[in-house]
């Protein structure tokens, strides 16, 4: 493998981006110790609109459009993401060079006053950025008041803090990464809140051109880490799923190095939900998600979910 002189990481510069593209940058450099790895922060079209929920303004996609343009312009050679946010289909031209070990994937419980959601009375306010999390809200507590919520982790935690909202569910592993542990009030089972696609792994993403780059980069990649969200993200895109659909994919490699899979799909406005699961050889993660997708399908998933996008676009 040749040695990587130089590269550029494109990132977003909220906290977390910058947490993430530091990560990888410290890690660069401790394997290529001789490399210039440097950092160019940008601000996206996601980070710019807060007043509108993503799955009103174009989805997880405003999130990378800008990095994906510096990448193909050469004035960044590579950008790391927060998998979760990385639209399913990627631009032509792009691809995931690697994607790193995954932080805890859980969604986090977050408030000042309350020690769980099952603590919570009716009528609580709970803010969430996610229509997936809503979803699960709706299902397991239909006695709160469920409200969207934007901004970075800081303005979140700030509009918790003034008193606009009585608890937040989000992920964990950014309030890991920026060192908001404490803020955790409990890690919520993914038997009760299935996590996203890919959320709590990191994606780097590069030039499908650049052979050398996605080379030199295979020593950030983690094999089992890599074939769940291959499988979590086969579910989604099978299904059409974006930021304007409650879904969630999860997948664990277990001991007999078979995957387990599970799936959800909903209606955020209700709680309605379909289920389903496999456990089937690690092997081939698309295979794995087209037995979910199916038993999902049967269930009805494919015309749920054409409900929700036609009653909420109306």
């Amino acid at each position: 493998m040749s040695q990587l002189k130089q590269c550029v990481i494109a990132t977003r510069e909220s906290p977390l981006a910058m947490w993430q593209a530091l990560h990888i940058q410290s890690r660069l450099r401790q394997q290529y110790p001789e490399a210039s790895v440097e950092i160019l922060g940008m601000t996206t079209r996601g980070d710019q609109i807060l007043d509108r929920t993503l799955s009103k303004v174009g989805g997880k996609g405003l999130f990378v459009k800008e990095l994906e343009a510096s990448m193909m312009e050469k004035t960044s050679d590579l950008a790391v993401h927060s998998l979760k946010d990385v639209p399913m289909e990627l631009p032509e031209g792009f691809v995931l060079a690697a994607v790193s070990e995954r932080e805890d994937p859980r969604d986090a419980f977050v408030s000042p006053k309350y020690a769980s959601l099952e603590e919570m009375p009716a009528g609580s306010k709970v803010g969430t950025a996610s229509l997936r999390r809503e979803l699960m809200l709706r299902s397991r507590f239909p006695h709160l008041v469920i409200e969207s919520i934007r901004g970075n982790v800081g303005t979140r935690l700030s509009k918790l803090d003034r008193g606009d909202y009585d608890a937040l569910v989000m992920a964990g592993a950014g309030l890991k990464r920026l060192g908001l542990s404490d803020r955790i009030r409990g890690l919520i089972d993914p038997a009760d809140s299935l996590p996203s696609p890919g959320q709590g792994a990191l994606g780097i993403e590069t030039r499908e051109d650049d052979v050398e780059l996605i080379e030199q980069l295979q020593f950030l990649n983690d094999p089992h880490t890599r074939a769940c969200t291959m499988a979590e993200r086969a579910v989604s895109r099978a299904l059409g799923g974006s930021c304007q659909v409650p879904l969630a994919a999860y997948g664990v490699i277990e001991e007999d190095g078979r995957m387990w899979l599970r799936a959800h799909v909903g209606d955020h406005r209700t709680g309605e939900t379909i289920r389903a699961e496999v456990r089937m050889s690690a092997e081939d993660p698309e295979a794995v998600a087209a037995v979910v997708v199916q038993e999902l399908r049967r269930q009805g998933a494919d015309a749920m979910l054409e409900k929700v996008l036609r009653e909420t676009a109306a």
